[in-house]
């Protein structure tokens, strides 16, 4: 694990807030001149602690108006199956988030669609029929009080409906 520093904290706490923030304004919000608030940033990407960039979006502008929080039990816990399971997910722009979990479930999933009829195509037709699935329990999210999440990639408009 990095030794952060003090410094290093406040970088990446501004870097969370505007990921696009010039380094001389970082620089001057952190209290270092830019060269060295520069090396700090690039340290920080290669150690692996700031991972990636991103914008925070309002999925509902981007016709992705229905969120589920999903809940995935599995058949069988066999490496072959969990694995097939885990690359199906991957491959699915619904999937914004997949966690392996403790307790009743062993997944938990942030689905993102347009509305019920494209959750219940995916729920039906396509998370229904993945490799080991046993069941799963969908709960929908009717409002967001906070989300400092960023979220995948919205695929291609023709992607919206699955059929």
């Amino acid at each position: 694990m990095p030794d952060l520093d003090a410094i290093d904290h406040r970088i990446i706490t501004e870097l969370q807030r505007d990921g696009r923030l010039p380094i001389v304004e970082l620089a001057d919000r952190v209290g270092l001149s830019a060269t060295p608030c520069l090396r700090r940033v690039k340290r920080l990407e290669a150690d692996g602690v700031i991972v990636r960039y991103a914008a925070l979006v309002d999925t509902r502008r981007l016709g992705r108006g229905v969120q589920a929080l999903v809940e995935v039990t599995l058949e069988d816990h066999s490496e072959a199956v969990v694995e097939a399971f885990e690359a199906a997910i991957r491959d699915r722009p619904e999937v914004v988030a997949c966690f392996a979990m403790t307790g009743e479930m062993d997944f938990l999933m942030l689905v993102q669609v347009a509305d019920l009829e494209a959750y219940s195509a995916f729920a039906l037709r396509t998370l229904l029929r993945m490799p080991g699935v046993k069941g799963s329990r969908s709960s929908f999210i009717m409002q967001t009080i906070k989300s400092d999440l960023a979220y995948a990639p919205m695929p291609p408009a023709r992607e919206r409906h699955p059929r």
